[in-house]
């Protein structure tokens, strides 16, 4: 009788048994780090959205600050800035309102006290779905303090990042 080459059954199911314990410590690691990695970019849209409303108060100073977030953004190819479309932000970050259009796994809230000019804003960042697409959640307002929240929401008395 020939000698068969090959694997029996028995070596496979080791190594199925092996790259399944492999797969069940690492998955839960890569869900931490898309976590993190959602969180910081929550972070940088903020930091973003304070630039772009120092900008856009400085080249508007009759206006203040903008009453949407929407104001802000690109929008045409060729952007000429005006107040309802300076040219500020990407329309991603601008549309990032909801859940639905979230960005990077986060929406963020824009509010802005209205006046003549407007001098006062806040701005809130919450995961598109909490413990999935994020944990904590970012504050930040005119001042351009960022805060967060483990959990969310923020707001302006959580504790600065």
């Amino acid at each position: 009788m020939k000698k068969q080459k090959g694997f029996s059954l028995i070596e496979l199911l080791i190594v199925v048994a092996i790259i399944l314990i492999i797969a069940a410590i690492a998955i839960p690691n890569l869900l931490r780090a898309r976590i993190s990695a959602n969180e910081s970019s929550a972070v940088g849209s903020i930091r973003t959205i304070n630039t772009s409303e120092i900008s856009y108060a400085t080249s508007f100073p009759t206006v203040g600050f903008s009453a949407a977030l929407g104001d802000l953004k690109t929008g045409a190819a060729a952007c000429t800035p005006a107040v309802t479309q300076a040219c500020l932000l990407d329309d991603t970050l601008a549309n990032a309102i909801s859940p639905a259009t979230s960005k990077s796994g986060y929406y963020f809230t824009y509010a802005a006290v209205v006046g003549a000019p407007t001098v006062v804003y806040t701005v809130n960042g919450d995961p598109a779905i909490p413990n999935q697409t994020g944990v904590r959640g970012f504050f930040s307002d005119s001042s351009g303090v960022i805060r967060g929240a483990n959990p969310n929401p923020a707001s302006a008395a959580s504790t600065p990042i």
